[in-house]
């Protein structure tokens, strides 16, 4: 329960809880605060040496790493290792989050991670590194000698900063926009006021959103839930006495477009964030994707500003993500991915590159497979490996020419 349910230890001390547990069975003795740790860390180990061992049963993993600060502003690193089981099942592991006393520079931060992939026993499978963009990450990498491969959730939030900042006359309705929110979190009288003009309007008593510098989605949240609730919002700031200014009709206008064409990023936001399923083989299809929906609905745009960020969004999805498809492992990946194959990309030249590679390494695998003098296949686990070699190659060459 403690586990599952992130309770503190203290609650073996609650009275409250003491309590309940008497009333289920009064003979049942609580463990103490220290004990109860104790019984935890016990937990923790058994559940690390299973994913251990599931580990040495993986041929490559891949890492996701980023920094962060707690409320208390200490700093943390957190590592975590994504895998695919011998059922074919895709895994993902916690190795650490730990507090990170030096200084953020590229080697303090390649050493802690080198200690917790040889603590994990994965040094040697390490086929990638996904970060931000920070230099200090990506030059952690390179001395880690990782593959590095850029966050595509993180450029996206990038480039929607950006783009923002970009637009004068919408960073105004943004500013405008949390001087409204922020009224009506902080004011108890603006909020309840706003509550009594929802339930007369028939409309539900949703709180509005506020922005979070670091997180662009946030800012969409907020413009959304905005404009959603205008018609209660104008009515509530006409019943205050507050030098809070509404926003106009015209800039409701501009809003609605600016949502219109920040939605693609958002659901691609969305759709990167799940765990299930690996996403490489997205972002190809994806940046095409935003590249489609951005010219079609800047095509759209009635007012100049709208068409000014539709304009800088593409700027920078290009500079960002332009290279995406001369990107081996992502070109690879995309053209695997039975969604996709080679439909999934923009440039053709770009997708015969990709098909040529695979086909060398396909051709690579089996002559090291077949043609190592002196090796021979005795065992039926040495030939179950040679037909599955064959069938993946015969299967790879299907799937490209179907």
């Amino acid at each position: 329960m403690v586990v599952k349910d992130l309770q503190p230890f203290t609650i073996v001390e609650d009275e409250g809880f003491m309590a309940f547990v008497n009333k289920l069975d009064p003979s049942y003795v609580l463990p103490s605060r220290k004990a109860l740790k104790t019984m935890v860390t016990e937990r923790y180990n058994i559940s690390k040496e299973k994913t251990m061992e599931d580990l040495k049963k993986a041929d490559f993993v891949s890492l996701t790493a980023d920094m962060w600060s707690s409320i208390n502003m200490d700093g943390y690193l957190g590592v975590t290792c994504h895998y695919i089981t011998p059922e074919a099942k895709l895994a993902t592991v916690v190795l650490g989050v730990r507090r990170f006393y030096q200084t953020h520079t590229a080697q303090h931060l390649m050493e802690a991670k080198a200690l917790l992939m040889a603590e994990w026993g994965i040094t040697t499978k390490v086929q990638c590194m996904v970060t931000d963009n920070a230099s200090n990450m990506i030059l952690c990498a390179q001395l880690l000698n990782l593959r590095h491969v850029p966050c595509f959730a993180h450029n996206l939030n990038l480039i929607v900063k950006k783009a923002l900042d970009q637009t004068p006359l919408i960073n105004e309705i943004r500013q405008k926009a949390r001087k409204i929110v922020g009224l009506f979190r902080s004011s108890c009288k603006a909020k309840d006021k706003l509550v009594e003009m929802q339930g007369l309007m028939g409309r539900p008593a949703l709180k509005l959103m506020q922005e979070v510098d670091t997180r662009w989605n946030s800012t969409y949240d907020m413009l959304q839930r905005l404009y959603e609730q205008r018609e209660p919002v104008g009515a509530a700031l006409s019943n205050l006495n507050s030098d809070t200014a509404p926003l106009t009709s015209f800039e409701y206008n501009i809003i609605q477009e600016s949502l219109s064409l920040l939605q693609p990023f958002k659901l691609a936001t969305t759709e990167l964030s799940e765990e299930q399923r690996v996403s490489a083989s997205k972002l190809i299809p994806l940046y095409r994707m935003l590249q489609h929906k951005l010219s079609q609905k800047k095509g759209q745009s009635a007012q100049e500003s709208t068409a000014q960020l539709g304009t800088h969004l593409q700027e920078g999805l290009h500079s960002r993500c332009g290279g995406y498809e001369s990107f081996r492992a992502l070109a690879l990946a995309t053209l695997l991915d039975p969604r996709f194959k080679n439909v999934g990309f923009g440039n053709p030249a770009k997708a015969q590159e990709a098909e040529k590679q695979i086909t060398l390494e396909c051709a690579s695998l089996m002559r090291s497979n077949t043609a190592t003098p002196g090796k021979q296949f005795h065992s039926s686990s040495d030939i179950m490996e040679l037909c599955h070699l064959n069938n993946y190659v015969t299967y790879t060459s299907y799937m490209l020419s179907v």
